[in-house]
């Protein structure tokens, strides 16, 4: 078990401003279900809670095994130990390095929670950055890269108040604060089309994406209109059934790999399976999870990507529900299936699924 620093006392978690409790319901059930057993302190509209376990034991020996994709409603995640307080505004970099001393990591993220009162700090977090892994670098604490080395997570909560990290490689979001940098098109129909693009990303490698995403392949997108998931699937190569009353983008109109059906989303089935299914309806979370495992116990598509909407409360609980739903149906099918939620960048009060048979 790695010990990184002297007082690791608590697990550190970035989560969407307003769904701190949502984020710590789920982790304290996560750590209850691993046999650890701690409490939450979280603020509302602050971006960020900690666990803290009652035996620091075995908080560490589950943070040795505990992924980021297990967390619904986390964007970030690290192993944390105290907060460092009235760091001074002209020399920061002292008590940091004297918290990280004796240990080499191999990356460093600066972060602060993306919340309306820490977003100011987003700017210091990029300038605080390479003086920090200049110094790292000097005193033998950074070796930029190294896959078998730990990331430093340095996340701000105000300008003299930081809290000092570490994930194992490959263990939290690849980006810091757990924000995809993407940008939209021009000729993007809709912001709705990055929701897709990191979507994508996130739950397929890059191999998956090299051979799930491909000209030849066929895709159908409930609720289409105005065209966002559409024309993020047509810029991969495959050829769409865009399925919605509403009409279509000007880009998208008349495109050849883009055929659009004017029915209803709920009824519509296609004249043979297809390999993916997309799904961004405003509807309740009951209804859309019924909609994808029918399609899925069908055997109308293989894989599907689709959003549950989520109520203003018990909002863990519509998710779980959901997903229960798809079970119960897909396994009175006998179907064998894998199910992967977050909560994205891009979503707001929603999440992001994908379902694939295995």
């Amino acid at each position: 078990m790695l010990r990184v620093m002297s007082n690791e006392t608590q697990l550190l978690l970035l989560t969407r401003a307003g769904y701190e409790g949502d984020c710590a319901a789920q982790v304290q059930t996560v750590a209850a279900e691993a046999g650890v057993h701690g409490f939450c302190k979280a603020k509302a509209d602050t971006g960020y809670l900690t666990f803290i376990a009652h035996d620091p034991e075995a908080l560490a020996h589950w943070f040795e095994a505990l992924a980021l994709d297990e967390l619904i409603f986390a964007r970030q995640l690290c192993l944390a130990g105290e907060p460092l307080d009235d760091l001074p505004p002209d020399n920061r970099l002292g008590p940091i390095l004297a918290a990280i001393e004796g240990q080499e990591f191999g990356g460093v993220y600066v972060e602060t929670p993306d919340a309306e009162a820490t977003r100011p700090l987003m700017r210091l977090c990029r300038k605080f950055t390479k003086p920090l892994e200049q110094s790292m670098r000097k005193r033998g604490l950074l070796d930029p890269g190294n896959p078998d080395l730990p990331r430093l997570h340095l996340t701000f909560i105000d300008t003299t108040t930081a809290i000092p990290g570490w994930s194992h490689p490959g263990q939290a979001a690849p980006q810091p604060m757990g924000i995809p940098r993407l940008k939209l098109a021009k000729d993007a129909p809709s912001r709705s089309a990055l929701k897709l693009e990191e979507a994508l990303i996130t739950f397929l490698s890059p191999d998956e994406r090299k051979d799930l995403l491909r000209a030849g392949l066929e895709a159908v997108d409930l609720g289409a209109a105005p065209g966002g998931w559409t024309w993020q699937l047509v810029r991969d190569g495959l050829m769409v059934t865009a399925v919605d009353n509403g009409p279509m983008a000007d880009v998208l109109t008349g495109h050849v790999s883009v055929e659009h059906r004017r029915e209803d989303g709920f009824t519509f089935r296609p004249e043979r399976p297809v390999e993916w299914l997309v799904c961004d309806m405003v509807e309740k979370p009951s209804r859309v999870a019924d909609l994808m495992a029918d399609w899925m116990a069908r055997g109308d598509c293989q894989r599907a990507i689709f959003n549950l909407k989520l109520p203003m409360k018990k909002r863990q609980q519509a998710v779980m529900d959901a997903v229960e739903r798809i079970a119960d149906r897909l396994e009175d099918a006998e179907i064998d299936f894998d199910i992967d939620i977050r909560q994205l960048y891009h979503d707001r009060d929603e999440v992001t699924a994908y379902l694939r048979r295995v």
